[in-house]
């Protein structure tokens, strides 16, 4: 485990150094990896670090608003509206691999116009430990490691968690006193990659909902991630009328980093909890289904 003082007097130092006299902007998402990196980085450099929080309509429902709150007493947040350009960048894009690099790469244009503006020179970033691994390994490409473009407007890119894994990043956002360090983790890629297929503002409603639901219900099972995840589509019957809606996948694991986990053991009355209310609060949800693979053979998201 690492040693939070020491990690934090060290990183600090470091953003300072590399960021020396420029500006720098960070990509913030509330994510417990970006807002501990966003945290050091600030105490590092003030407010010659732009904390930039885009909202790219992937995000869990009510996330614009605790970013907002959150960060308040950071003066020089930005938070960028950038829905409808990202939506764009993924119409008709279906497979994993080219969704991650259309999200990276939307990402790092949003946060060069901020550089721009700001006259910024560095891009931090809240990598950590196991994007590097899956990224540069054969699993999937992470949206800020392997699913960045190859044109990249910034002298440098500054990784202050990048050799850390999950548990080590909550311990020094505890130190800090973030209140996102006990959060839930959340892909960066947002929503987009618990949609199969296309991405459509229909399919990020469904799934957007349906998470909050699964992490309402199963918050005393303190799951290490748990959401729902939308499959495609399939008939049912909803009061007198045959429907074909979608089909929504309930995931909660266990684990200790993200690199292997297991799938819970939820029971029976929880399971049709969840089902009742996802199928009843949305009139285009056909059926729910609980994941019970563990990590291997599955990953932890489905994309």
């Amino acid at each position: 485990m690492v040693d939070v003082d020491e990690f934090v007097e060290e990183k600090i130092a470091e953003v300072g150094s590399a960021i020396g006299d420029e500006n720098a902007v960070i990509a913030l998402s509330g994510g417990v990896d970006s807002s501990t990196a966003a945290a050091l980085s600030y105490e590092a450099v003030g407010d010659q670090l732009t904390p930039v929080y885009v909202d790219t309509g992937l995000m869990r429902k009510g996330e614009t608003d605790t970013v907002r709150e959150t960060f308040a007493y950071m003066d020089s947040l930005r938070i960028v509206d950038a829905r409808d350009r990202f939506l764009d960048a993924l119409e008709g894009v279906t497979d994993p691999e080219q969704k991650r690099h259309a999200i990276g790469e939307q990402f790092i244009r949003e946060f060069e116009t901020v550089a721009r503006e700001v006259d910024a020179t560095h891009l931090v970033q809240g990598t950590i430990y196991p994007d590097r691994i899956e990224s540069e390994g054969t699993i999937k490409s992470h949206h800020n490691v392997g699913g960045l473009p190859e044109r990249i407007d910034f002298d440098g890119i500054v990784e202050p968690m990048r050799d850390l894994y999950k548990d080590e990043v909550r311990e020094v956002a505890r130190e800090l006193d973030l209140a996102m360090a006990e959060r839930m983790p959340f892909p960066g890629p947002g929503l987009a990659v618990r949609v199969l297929g296309e991405v459509t503002a229909e399919k990020l409603a469904v799934v957007r909902e349906a998470t909050h639901v699964v992490e309402e219900e199963l918050e005393s099972y303190d799951p290490w991630q748990a959401f729902a995840a939308v499959l495609g589509k399939a008939t049912g019957v909803k009061g007198d009328n045959r429907v074909h809606g979608w089909v929504v996948a309930v995931r909660s694991v266990e684990s200790r980093d993200g690199m292997t986990a297991r799938a819970q053991e939820l029971d029976w009355e929880t399971l049709q909890r969840i089902q009742s209310r996802i199928t009843g609060e949305n009139e285009n949800v056909a059926r729910v289904v609980y994941d019970v693979t563990h990590k291997p053979p599955a990953t932890i998201e489905y994309e």
